[in-house]
């Protein structure tokens, strides 16, 4: 009975083995069907290679290149050259004439336009063309530097003709204020121009311009609008002296620490012709300053 009962056990963990082994041959034979490849001819791959990728092309040739699908055979006939004859070299030299005039008539010539006066076309349109045809055929009456220092010079010269029509109020009223303040007591003129009052006389060390400081301030425009406040944010301010406007620079290389301040800064001394955030251009400005520390 004993033997019996170990021929069953033997026959019994025979046939386990056995299923376990079918088991992983038919589990590698699923996972090779599963990572087969369906394959094609080379011929039928090229073809489907070739067709995939053309995706999105004719939207690009509509768009960018003005080649729309009733002009197709024509991108295909160029398309089809193998080798390119003095005459296709022509043509596309003709085409992308086309192309920059296209530009220049769109975008330069009104952005140059802008740049002169935003509200008028002042420029001339004949010689504008005529200087670029010139310069590309190297026949121009001007070398490219001489052409570029010209431009530069009037460029800036316009801007602050703008400038000037839309903000010169802001000069005209800054001077008149400080010609106003300098006439107060305790205020005190710079040869530059900067203006200031003693609030507080520090009696600390005073920083040089490479120096970085600790400072307290608010700063508004002479209509009494603030526009910045270390006060209001609660916590004081860090930089270098020579990291913020020219009238801070040299406030700052001239006050003690401890000291507070009353400055008055003429616009050139500011932002001058800038704009920034809530301060127009050629604003002067007004700041308090208190000079806290010294950061090494």
């Amino acid at each position: 009975m004993r033997k019996a009962y170990f021929v069953l056990m033997a026959a019994m963990l025979m046939l386990s083995l056995t299923t376990q082994a079918a088991t992983r041959k038919n589990r590698k034979a699923k996972q090779a069907a599963e990572e087969k490849v369906d394959t094609v001819s080379m011929s039928t791959f090229s073809y489907a290679y070739g067709i995939a990728q053309t995706n999105g092309l004719v939207n690009y040739l509509a768009q960018r290149m003005g080649v729309t699908p009733q002009y197709m055979e024509y991108f295909l006939a160029g398309f089809n050259v193998t080798e390119e004859s003095e005459e296709d070299r022509q043509r596309r030299a003709y085409m992308a004439g086309i192309e920059i005039r296209s530009q220049v008539e769109g975008q330069l010539l009104p952005q140059a336009n802008r740049q002169v006066n935003d509200s008028v076309d002042l420029m001339n349109h004949d010689m504008f063309m005529q200087g670029f045809r010139d310069a590309l055929m190297g026949t121009a009456s001007l070398s490219q530097d001489s052409a570029q220092a010209i431009t530069q010079r009037q460029l800036s010269y316009y801007h602050a003709q703008q400038m000037e029509q839309k903000y010169g109020q802001n000069r005209a009223e800054g001077e008149a204020f400080l010609a106003e303040n300098a006439k107060k007591d305790g205020v005190k003129v710079t040869d530059s121009g900067l203006q200031y009052k003693v609030i507080t006389a520090g009696t600390g060390d005073v920083p040089t311009a490479a120096q970085k400081v600790k400072v307290n301030y608010e700063g508004k425009l002479i209509n009494g609008t603030v526009f910045d406040s270390s006060y209001q944010r609660g916590e004081p301010a860090q930089f270098g002296c020579n990291q913020v406007i020219k009238g801070w620079t040299e406030a700052l290389t001239m006050m003690p620490v401890g000291s507070k301040w009353e400055l008055y800064i003429p616009q050139e001394l500011a932002y001058g012709d800038r704009e920034a955030g809530q301060i127009p251009p050629f604003s002067t400005l007004i700041f308090t300053v208190e000079l806290l520390e010294i950061v090494e």
